[in-house]
């Protein structure tokens, strides 16, 4: 490890491991928590000496790493439960099969086309920004570098565009009912 990487760890280790604690309000996961932030900025090491900001660039890493496990754990719990310690079946069989459907596929191939064909039809402003935001998965900092506007037009532009594409699917009377259960 270089000295700089020492250094960084040797000044913020403490405020690492705090956050981590204030995120997991556990020691046990603020500490792993804490070693997987650590193993990345380790792995990164190279970009440590370019970063001007260090304590906001680790505190992003930090909430990344946690959101991370956050989102992992949730998907993870949505398939497993307790349960207990006598199983009659095996496990396995309780977790899903992730394996979409045939119908499921083309019923989802269709309501895609469905909006992107209505998506087609809003002003360029809010086609655009809807694209940037669930398509490509820019922030809304991005968006508003893109597009030279501020964050707060942004927002107005996605909250419209969302309202006005609602709008528009909804009044078309084939994909209410076909989408739409009875």
């Amino acid at each position: 490890m270089n000295e700089k990487l020492e250094g960084v760890y040797e000044e913020y280790n403490r405020y690492i491991y705090h956050l981590c604690l204030k995120l997991t309000r556990n020691n046990i996961e603020a500490e792993d928590l804490m070693q997987e932030v650590w193993v990345k900025v380790v792995r990164y090491e190279d970009s440590v000496a370019e970063v001007e900001h260090i304590k906001a660039w680790l505190t992003t890493i930090t909430m990344n790493t946690f959101r991370d496990r956050y989102r992992k754990k949730v998907r993870r719990s949505k398939y497993m439960m307790n349960q207990p310690e006598t199983l009659d079946v095996p496990i396995l069989d309780l977790v899903p099969n992730n394996d979409i459907s045939t119908e499921e596929k083309i019923e989802k191939d269709v309501v895609t086309k469905l909006v992107q064909d209505k998506m087609e039809q809003l002003d360029g402003i809010y086609r655009k920004t809807l694209w940037y935001f669930y398509i490509d998965q820019y922030s809304l900092a991005e968006i508003s570098s893109i597009m030279k506007v501020s964050i707060g037009t942004v927002k107005s532009r996605l909250f419209r565009a969302k309202a006005r594409l609602k709008e528009m699917l909804m009044a078309d009377v084939s994909i209410v009912e076909s989408v739409l259960p009875a």
